[in-house]
């Protein structure tokens, strides 16, 4: 049975399906945008402007990556181009990759409106990202029926890898 007949045998398994590839993007997306935004907060010479144009760069860069590997995937495996209705669900799924943009952006615009520095905005945008991380791994863990502890352990796994690398994005200084 192909993806396709799967889809019409069984809607919610689909949809669910879907779901977790959306998560799966905006998590990676968000380690991806902790990254991003620590080389800029050890940066000397980012400026607001130019931090939210990488910034947002960072995040439009990920997602055409991902569209371009999900129809490269399409035609390897399928013989064709993604077109129509499948087109459409690998951008609605790789939509949230633009997402990890949005709180660094929003922090940044803080920085450029003389609310805060762009370091304290920087860091604050992957301490943001860090709780993010926190949270999805809490709520998985809630979701699979662990038990609080359990839940919490996930969590701050979850955390425990969005902090190795900004830690490690630091300490490398760029």
């Amino acid at each position: 049975m192909d993806h396709a007949d799967a889809a019409a045998a069984d809607p919610p398994a689909e949809a669910a399906a879907a779901a977790a590839a959306r998560l799966k993007e905006r998590l990676y997306a968000t380690i991806t945008m902790i990254s991003v935004v620590i080389g800029l907060g050890v940066s000397e010479q980012a400026d607001a402007a130019g931090a939210a144009a990488t910034v947002l760069t960072a995040a439009v860069g990920l997602w055409l990556a991902a569209l371009v590997a999900d129809q490269q995937a399409h035609r390897v495996v399928h013989g064709r181009i993604a077109t129509g209705a499948e087109l459409r669900h690998m951008l609605w799924v790789s939509s949230p990759l633009l997402l990890s943009a949005a709180g660094p952006l929003i922090l940044i615009g803080a920085c450029a409106l003389g609310v805060m520095d762009l370091q304290t905005a920087l860091y604050a945008a992957a301490g943001v990202s860090v709780a993010g991380l926190f949270g999805w791994g809490w709520y998985g863990g809630v979701r699979m029926g662990s038990g609080a502890a359990l839940a919490l352990l996930a969590g701050a796994l979850d955390a425990g890898i969005g902090l190795a690398v900004a830690l490690v994005k630091a300490a490398a200084g760029h």
